[in-house]
């Protein structure tokens, strides 16, 4: 393993105020062996200047706009890496970070997870620390809890190394899949090897206030999120038929405790707009209450909090839901993940 080669690829749209930062992050890790590749999808700001600033230290390729995925399939189509980063052109790569997920790579990897710290706009560390962690992190409990819930610990995009072998097996992404390039990936990974987790932040994940919008044009938010939820379950569904294995059924869906707080949310805010047909607050509150007497990632305390919002957030005013919604989810705060237009359609109902 000692001349594995790291791909870092970097889609970028009009973030000229951060790409500069992004790929001096990369081009300053310690691991030798790497290659930066950019991928500017079709940006009208400064970007292009900012980006041949570095050039041949870097691979750059400027598109029309396509949208993420199709920029990091152009990305994963250039590189040569055995090893996957997709670095979102906001973040920052800390020091250690690529030596860091060589040293527990091995053949059984589907990818290796790291923290991310959330940091202010010009990249000071503030705010939580994602993934929330309870314990180690064993890929069999990964694995299993995928298959209960459609969902595991893990963080975004950046904070995430890819096996090049996994990645050969659903890349190039389709139009089928979220328009976001980490949904897809974090939901087969379990199911193609081994995720190892480095309880270690080696990823600043920038917050800032590009995107900052009022709560009325959010409001939407929470729908468009349990249908990006929807389009991973059916990324899970996939990837059991492509491995000879039973895939989860519609209720494993229901079974998620992030999920959970987001239908809430989304039933309170835009009903019309709930992908879930068959779904109901009275259904939330029941799946709610199912959460204490499973074998989940999150602690007991933490899946009282749950019950606890769930419950109030269902059942008070639109007003004072409105409220709890904020301070949950922090739509009032400046919103990232958003820079790609169209945003992702509301999917097909699913029924229960």
């Amino acid at each position: 393993m000692s001349h594995i080669m790291v791909s870092v690829i970097i889609a970028n749209y009009n973030y000229a105020e951060f790409i500069s930062d992004a790929i001096r992050s990369a081009l300053a890790q310690d691991w030798p062996f790497k290659e930066i590749i950019v991928i500017d999808d079709g940006s009208t700001d400064q970007s292009r200047a900012k980006i041949n600033l570095f050039g041949d230290r870097i691979k750059s390729v400027f598109t029309k706009n396509r949208g993420q995925r199709e920029a990091n399939n152009s990305g994963f189509a250039l590189s040569s890496g055995d090893i996957i980063v997709f670095l979102d052109a906001d973040d920052l790569l800390l020091p250690g970070f690529l030596s860091s997920v060589v040293s527990v790579w091995t053949e059984k990897v589907s990818k290796v997870q790291v923290l991310m710290q959330r940091a202010d706009r010009d990249g000071t560390p503030s705010g939580n620390v994602i993934p929330k962690i309870n314990g180690t992190l064993d890929p069999a409990h990964i694995r299993s809890w995928s298959l209960d819930s459609i969902e595991y610990p893990g963080p975004p995009g950046s904070a995430n190394a890819w096996s090049r072998k996994f990645l050969n097996q659903i890349f190039p992404l389709d139009k089928d899949c979220d328009s976001f390039t980490d949904s897809t990936c974090i939901a087969m990974a379990p199911y193609f090897g081994d995720i190892i987790t480095l309880p270690e932040v080696f990823v600043l994940y920038r917050m800032h206030g590009n995107n900052n919008s009022n709560m009325t044009a959010e409001d939407s938010a929470c729908s468009r999120e349990v249908s990006r939820a929807l389009k991973r379950f059916e990324a899970v569904q996939k990837a059991c038929i492509m491995q000879k294995q039973t895939p989860p059924d519609i209720n494993a869906l229901y079974r998620g405790s992030h999920l959970l707080q987001l239908r809430v949310a989304s039933m309170r805010l835009t009903p019309a707009l709930h992908p879930l047909p068959e779904d109901s607050l009275g259904k939330a509150l029941k799946d709610a209450v199912t959460l204490l007497f499973r074998n989940h990632f999150e602690s007991f305390t933490f899946r009282i909090l749950i019950i606890g919002w769930s419950l109030l957030t269902a059942i008070v005013p639109l007003k004072a839901a409105r409220f709890l919604i904020r301070k949950r989810f922090n739509i009032n705060l400046p919103v990232r993940k958003q820079r790609y237009i169209p945003e992702p359609p509301i999917a097909q109902p699913a029924t229960r």
